[in-house]
């Protein structure tokens, strides 16, 4: 794919939207309290009344989507013995952009010494023309546990949309003890509904999501996993302490059919509220 064109991440233009999320937990008698908050601009977060010991941080994109230009930075650390899930109001919509200038969101996340972190945002979807930079950072202490989910989509099927132009870079880097353990990445761009049909790409998928779970014992669950993943997924442990899920779907509402049993298992618990149909 080296002959598709590169996003252009030069900073020539003015942002069309800016947002920023620091949030930081606490152990508490027993329980997990808010230590730090500061948002500004585009990104905001709600907390919704506490179901257990963890906080549970909903982020809001008042923006309504990224654009080309857009800006987004979420930091988010769950210290030692206390508990953090983050999720989404409802999914990133990726928007065309007017040039070539990508929208880009980036996450650095922590966890302390037997805390416990869930990166839990719903789907984003990918509109036709759309281009992101998108990139997740974790540091983590080795007794902590840690459970993502990245779910995107290309275009809305129900919809008819299809991306014929477009450009999408991710990665994510996981360091567990200061070592690094986990690294991924992904680069689509030009005609990605054509890249998605190719059999050793993405089979004809419309939507696709990695989960990942790193805490000191996830061998227990590497069976289970396999006994409830469908065809067009796969589940490995590439190290110990590391299980690694990588789901290709027809569409979003596919995509959810298998993910919701899956993270609830890896979590312990019901998904936030905002993840129900």
């Amino acid at each position: 794919m080296t002959d598709l064109p590169a996003i252009d991440l030069t900073q020539n233009q003015q942002p069309r939207s800016i947002g920023q999320l620091v949030v930081s937990v606490a152990a508490r008698s027993g329980a997990s309290g808010l230590s730090d908050l500061r948002q500004s601009g585009a990104l905001k977060a709600l907390f919704p009344t506490a179901r257990g010991p963890a906080v549970t941080a909903v982020c809001i994109n008042t923006g309504g989507g990224i654009a080309g230009g857009d800006r987004f930075t979420v930091e988010a650390n769950a210290q030692a013995d206390a508990s953090l899930v983050l999720t989404t109001q409802a999914a990133e919509r990726i928007y065309r952009a007017a040039g070539s200038i990508a929208g880009r969101m980036d996450t650095r996340l922590s966890v302390g010494a037997n805390g416990t972190l869930d990166w839990l945002p719903q789907e984003t979807i990918l509109f036709d023309g759309a281009r992101l930079r998108r990139r997740l950072s974790i540091e983590m202490d080795p007794s902590a546990r840690f459970l993502m989910v990245e779910p995107v989509v290309f275009g809305r099927h129900a919809r008819g949309e299809v991306l014929r132009a477009g450009a999408f870079s991710d990665r994510v880097l996981l360091r567990r003890g200061g070592s690094e353990i986990f690294r991924d990445g992904c680069d689509l761009s030009g005609d990605i509904a054509a890249l998605m049909a190719r059999r050793a790409i993405g089979g004809g998928a419309g939507a696709m999501a990695l989960v990942a779970l790193a805490a000191p014992d996830v061998s227990a669950e590497l069976a289970a996993l396999r006994a409830m993943l469908p065809a067009s997924a796969g589940v490995t442990m590439p190290r110990p302490g590391l299980l690694v899920c990588r789901v290709l779907a027809e569409d979003g509402f596919a995509l959810r059919t298998v993910l919701i049993p899956v993270l609830e298992r890896l979590s312990g618990a019901p998904l936030p509220p905002v993840w129900r149909f």
